[in-house]
């Protein structure tokens, strides 16, 4: 199946989610992401047999070094996008369109590259080529946002949604974790001007789960957590630093998560 997966890079992932996905064991994915540990962690695994990506970062360390392993091997498939396109195609999609004309792309080896992406002539006087982004339809969304009402409707508090609007439009079916379950009349409460709301028909399952975004940043719940990050960095450097990161952070409930990041930080201070 295709599952997009929201977030930006290493901010406000689904964290909790993504290790969800790895403990139902399901493989042979397509995984649509502005990319960060969520695409590294199921390249890892070897869930992952497609990424579809604008980039795979973690923000503070310029590519993630388990998706670029696998990548080198040739091992998953990608397809690399400008951003800007897989906005395009997300809104295609959003929209139930085939394709969405855009410049985003045009001219570039994302596109003179991908023989599944076409180009357009304007059926007007100006006669541009464009690039016509076929739609990105997801049977799946993931997204960690920040509170949400028993019927579904969400909101993201923080100033940037990082297009988990889209994900969720573009997808069959959306599941968000949150932060906290609220009365619809306290959706907004302490609400600022930039904050982002995700109607209930955009969402079909709520998961309250506080911290539910892992190391990655969330503001303004969480900064991210560079040392945890680190860690899941380092232990790309063998196998067996992989599984040991994988038992501890990984492979486990929500429980046992939040009480191994515990004593990982106590262990630092000593």
């Amino acid at each position: 199946m295709t599952i997009g997966i929201g977030g930006w890079g290493s901010r406000r992932k689904p964290m909790a989610l993504v290790r969800a996905v790895v403990r139902s064991g399901v493989r042979d994915l397509t995984i649509v992401s502005f990319g960060g540990p969520d695409v590294g962690i199921l390249c890892a695994t070897g869930q992952a047999s497609t990424v579809v990506h604008g980039f795979v970062s973690l923000d503070t360390v310029a590519i993630d070094p388990y998706f670029a392993a696998r990548r080198q091997r040739g091992e998953v498939r990608s397809v690399e996008l400008d951003e800007g396109m897989l906005v395009a195609g997300l809104r295609a999609a959003s929209r139930r369109l085939p394709f969405e004309a855009t410049r985003a792309g045009a001219g570039s080896d994302a596109v003179l590259r991908n023989p599944d992406i076409r180009t357009i002539t304007s059926p007007y006087a100006d006669g541009e080529v464009l690039v016509a982004m076929p739609a990105v339809p997801l049977d799946l969304a993931l997204v960690h946002l920040d509170r949400a009402d028993e019927h579904g409707t969400a909101v993201v508090l923080g100033p940037d949604a990082h297009f988990d609007d889209l994900f969720a439009r573009a997808a069959a079916r959306t599941v968000a974790s949150v932060e906290e379950v609220v009365s619809t009349s306290a959706l907004l409460t302490g609400a600022g001007h930039t904050a982002t709301v995700l109607n209930r028909t955009e969402i079909d399952r709520v998961v309250p789960c506080p911290g539910g975004a892992g190391f990655t940043a969330h503001p303004p719940f969480a900064p991210r957590d560079e040392a945890l990050q680190g860690a899941y960095v380092a232990a790309a450097a063998s196998p067996e630093a992989w599984d040991d990161f994988r038992r501890s952070f990984v492979d486990v409930d929500e429980a046992t998560y939040r009480a191994e990041v515990a004593r990982f930080h106590a262990e630092a201070r000593t």
